[in-house]
């Protein structure tokens, strides 16, 4: 029901054209205080136009909009606010969330287009960090997102699986490696053999040329060089599967930069053809001057090819594979110079689905204030941090119910779900500061805190003999209002955080709705014996239904009972 819509066009009406609706829309707000009614037109626009006072246009307009869904509209100096009605308004959304369920919210803008999101992404031989959880997790909830809205979400999981590392890593192994620790410990000994690398390289400079030497090996097939770096990514693989399981997160294809190794000549010929190719300093470069940005790098003096050779690769197999309709590329903010001049030489190129590529940037995880970095060794592995987080989930759990079944899948389900929330109640672009004590709060902006609630409303319908064939008539209460207010918004709340690529808009308004809830689980005796009785539980009801379905496209479980 589309509120805003309803009353911009009743203005509309008695604005006998001074205004267009699309410009009555936008000025639409919401009051300040709740006493002051659901909704209000500020009158300063037309005060201009109509040359009278914006108060006395306000008392014109308040007198002439007349429907069926106000209850009453008055002047409020020079706002028009509009006081919905409760009953019929109620009723209606209450009707139509149980009737459409988990559907509810969810719209066809995309018409089942293709979307292509390239997400999570880490490098083969190291670590799945912390660092690792933000694209991981954001990626999933846009892939949620934009299946909702109608579109086909294509996951896309681009592994660092080439470059310059695998040289340090292949001489690192040379050197200091030991075949039986690595296999009993594959992720832990390769990590440590990265650091030492780095830490050795500081004072052995020629390690680096070494490290480079082993590459252009790699590169060129040299069975030995081949060899280690099939063994270093099937290990990886294998230990990244486990993450991916415990997340709850499938991918519909690996293809990471290897894949493209054969298919970069091709691209290098099309820059050829369209001439826009040149060379600087001996490197093969696309000049994107008339941008004011820096050359896009494509192949280096040595012949070596670079990540945006890579990504153009990429860009040009998805729309030939998928025909995406739009492209996403969930990536850190440090990476934004390189997509800029990635999408700009696709241009350069005349393809014109380029416009539809576009760079989700994000925020670092922070330890003590500071970025993670493997180089170093100063990082946080998401597996430890998930154990940790089962195990502290495991004591909340037994010390506020003891007696609760299946609390093993429970606590795993709360664990999990608090890491991701952590996240995705953040905007995207901000830091974030890692604390697992703060993330598996009860009370708070948590994710276990609207888990809690869900399970605490689902709590309530197990006290009800039949919850499926619920009839609401309505309510008129000022308590259950606030509350059917937050329900009507979730479908706008969707569509923004489609907008926005911004899960955090989602996340945020699970927290108020559960604020909302338990004030009104505070203030009402729900199963009292009366004839509203149905029409709250009905109410009940589609808040289970809309925290099931804001958690599940955040890629969080919503447990019945906690």
């Amino acid at each position: 029901m589309e509120l805003i819509s309803i009353f911009a066009n009743e203005l509309t009406k008695c604005l006998k054209g001074i205004l267009p609706v699309s410009n009555v829309t936008k000025l639409i707000e919401k009051p300040r205080h709740t006493n002051q009614g659901d909704i209000a037109f500020p009158c300063f626009t037309l005060a201009k136009i109509a040359k009278k006072s914006p108060n006395q246009i306000a008392i014109e307009l308040a007198n002439n909009v007349k429907h069926p869904l106000f209850a009453k509209v008055v002047a409020d100096g020079p706002y028009v606010n509009g006081f919905f009605n409760k009953k019929i308004i109620s009723k209606e959304v209450i009707h139509s969330i149980l009737q459409q369920g988990e559907k509810y919210g969810s719209t066809q803008i995309g018409n089942g287009e293709n979307i292509t999101i390239d997400f999570s992404s880490p490098n083969i031989a190291k670590p799945f960090s912390m660092g690792h959880l933000r694209s991981t997790v954001i990626g999933n909830s846009l892939a949620h997102i934009v299946e909702k809205c109608g579109y086909k979400a294509i996951r896309i999981n681009h592994l660092g699986d080439w470059g310059t590392q695998f040289g340090k890593l292949i001489v690192a192994y040379k050197k200091w490696g030991n075949e039986q620790s690595v296999q009993q410990n594959p992720i832990k000994e390769l990590l440590d053999l990265y650091v030492k690398f780095h830490k050795e390289a500081e004072s052995h400079s020629h390690l680096e040329a070494e490290a480079r030497m082993w590459f252009k090996k790699l590169e060129d097939g040299d069975k030995e060089a081949k060899t280690l770096w099939k063994w270093f990514r099937k290990e990886s693989l294998q230990e990244f599967s486990k993450i991916y399981s415990l997340l709850g997160i499938e991918f519909d294809t690996y293809h990471g930069e290897a894949f493209y190794n054969d298919k970069m000549e091709e691209t290098i010929n099309v820059l050829k053809n369209q001439e826009i190719l040149s060379y600087s300093d001996g490197a093969e470069v696309v000049n994107l001057e008339e941008f004011d940005l820096p050359p896009c790098l494509i192949k280096k003096t040595d012949g070596a090819t670079l990540y945006a050779t890579r990504d153009l690769t990429a860009a040009l197999y998805r729309q030939e594979t998928y025909h995406f309709s739009k492209g996403l590329y969930v990536v850190g903010h440090e990476q934004s110079l390189h997509f800029k001049q990635v999408f700009l030489v696709l241009e350069k190129l005349g393809y014109s689905w380029a416009k539809e590529l576009v760079h989700v940037p994000f925020g670092f995880i922070l330890k003590d204030g500071k970025k993670m970095s493997t180089r170093k060794g100063e990082i946080v592995l998401l597996e430890e941090v998930i154990n940790d987080a089962i195990i502290l989930a495991n004591q909340n759990i037994e010390a506020k119910n003891p007696t609760l079944e299946h609390k093993e899948e429970v606590a795993k389900n709360v664990a999990i779900g608090s890491l991701i929330f952590h996240d995705l109640k953040n905007e995207r672009l901000n830091n974030i500061e890692f604390s697992l004590e703060e993330m598996l709060k009860f009370e708070g902006e948590t994710g276990p805190y609207v888990q809690y609630t869900h399970a605490r409303a689902c709590s309530i319908l197990r006290k009800v003999k039949e919850t499926n064939d619920l009839q609401a008539e309505g309510l008129e209460g000022e308590e259950s209002w606030a509350l059917v207010k937050h329900l009507m918004e979730f479908p706008t709340v969707i569509k923004k955080s489609l907008t926005l690529y911004e899960p955090s808009q989602i996340a945020k308004y699970l927290i108020d709705l559960s604020q909302e809830f338990n004030k009104y689980y505070g203030l009402v005796k729900i199963l009292a014996e009366d004839n509203q009785k149905q029409n709250r539980v009905a109410l009940v009801k589609t808040v289970t239904i809309v925290l099931s379905e804001g958690l599940r496209l955040l890629g969080i479980k919503a447990p019945e009972e906690m």
